[in-house]
């Protein structure tokens, strides 16, 4: 029953977990490469951004500071708006 149970258990899976590594140290990528700017017209750089849904990841798991948090989220609002990027997608990456 115990071997049931661990093979069960090992075979669950999910879409496409977060390529984030537990084991590395977060930190801000604006900060550190010295971007001021978050351009809304870029939309390959905000996909890093955005999971398969077409959400935004937090900031926990992207390790971005809560002021580029902020300018990330309105550069992909305004990409949205002018359809660069999707609302909502059911596989974007």
């Amino acid at each position: 029953m115990a071997n049931v149970n661990n093979a069960q258990a090992s075979e669950i899976r999910y879409l496409n977990p977060p390529t984030v590594d537990v084991k590395k140290k977060k930190y801000c990528r604006f900060k550190k490469l010295g971007i001021k700017y978050v351009d809304y017209k870029d939309g390959e750089f905000l996909k890093k951004f955005l999971n398969e849904q077409g959400k935004l990841l937090p900031r926990r798991l992207t390790g971005t500071s809560a002021k580029f948090q902020k300018k990330v989220a309105q550069a992909v609002k305004r990409a949205r708006h002018l359809a660069i990027l999707p609302f909502v997608t059911d596989c974007m990456k």
